[in-house]
């Protein structure tokens, strides 16, 4: 397993372009140093839109799905600094995926990330894993890409959280997530047109409205990064 963990927080939301100097300041220089002080936290990435569009996909990786419901990541949850408060209500269209992590293979961490948001067919779900793992197991070795990696989302037994109340709604959850990282974005575009189009996750047995993004690395870190 790739993934520094047996679980993995997705999320994805829309950043305003007047809002993106103070926003990715703020992600890389406060956020993401806190988020990797709380135990269990491995690794935190994030990705913008490959388009240059608003667009933002970020993924921490866990030890287990236990943090996601541990006391001192609820604390972080429930007490947001000044300026997180100042910026969480500009984290429009927010998609927050608490994950187990199904399948991984290669690297987490690339120039380019592909992710895709679908959900089995009713009946389907043991279908689709295996198909999804035949490609996790072979993508990593493509010309152009350097991992993949299969979620699935369970909410962990908590309650709404005052960061949750300040983006001023519920945070909308994707079923399962696939994310393909790669050095050449051509070759994942190309999945998009292939492996992942509509019809091949079709035939697969995902339902209909997988939503597929591309992004391009903008900071990757490590709790050993941030000292």
């Amino acid at each position: 397993m790739s993934l520094l963990g047996k679980a993995a927080l997705a999320m994805w939301w829309d950043m305003a372009a007047e809002m993106r100097a103070d926003f990715e300041n703020w992600h890389t220089h406060e956020h993401f140093p806190e988020r990797l002080g709380i135990p269990g936290f491995r690794r935190a990435t994030r990705w913008s839109d490959a388009a240059g569009g608003e667009g933002v996909f970020v993924m921490y990786e866990l030890d287990d799905h236990d943090v996601l419901a541990s006391p001192p990541y609820l604390a972080r949850l429930n007490a947001p600094t000044p300026w997180s408060t100042k910026l969480m209500p500009h984290h429009r269209h927010m998609v927050r995926t608490q994950c187990r992590v199904l399948e991984s293979a290669g690297g987490a961490v690339a120039r380019h990330a592909l992710t895709v948001r679908l959900a089995p067919q009713a009946g389907q779900a043991d279908a689709l894993r295996s198909a999804l793992k035949a490609h996790v197991d072979a993508l990593p070795t493509c010309p152009g890409l350097v991992g993949a990696h299969l979620l699935q989302h369970e909410s962990p037994p908590i309650a709404t959280t005052t960061e949750q109340r300040i983006r001023g709604l519920l945070d909308q959850a994707a079923d399962w997530v696939v994310v393909v990282c790669g050095y050449d974005l051509g070759a994942l575009q190309e999945l998009t047109r292939g492996t992942f189009d509509d019809d091949a996750l079709r035939a697969a047995g995902a339902a209909d409205g997988a939503l597929v993004g591309l992004y391009a690395l903008s900071h990757s870190a490590t709790p050993a990064d941030i000292g």
